[in-house]
């Protein structure tokens, strides 16, 4: 994971700016925010239950999939963690750009979805 991202864009600032408050409100070790083709937004935080566990990015693309959305257009992950792009590799295929940061919001690492 290279190419560490310039400024931001507006849209990518939105997901970040969504993805650091679902982290700050819910208190998860995890938030995510991604963008569909429609430029539909939903954020997500990591759960953590006994028996069922998901990634933020996970919890997205579920919201995305139950709300009828075809694709994503962008993503990104605020983690202190590794990030397992497996579930919006699947949804939306290779390429999808996903920016990837602390809590704060501070974007470190700029990568893409991936062939499944």
């Amino acid at each position: 994971m290279t190419d560490l991202p310039g400024e931001l864009g507006s849209e990518d600032a939105k997901l970040v700016t969504l993805a650091r408050a679902t982290r700050s409100r819910t208190r998860a070790s995890e938030g995510a925010a991604v963008r569909d083709l429609d430029g539909r937004t939903y954020a997500g935080a990591s759960v953590g239950l006994e028996r069922l566990r998901l990634t933020a990015l996970e919890v997205c693309v579920a919201m995305a999939i139950s709300s009828g959305s075809t694709g994503l257009e962008a993503a990104v992950v605020l983690t202190d963690g590794a990030v397992d792009l497996d579930a919006a590799s699947e949804f939306a295929g290779p390429g999808v750009p996903v920016l990837i940061g602390d809590a704060t919001g501070s974007i470190h690492t700029r990568t893409s979805t991936h062939t499944t």
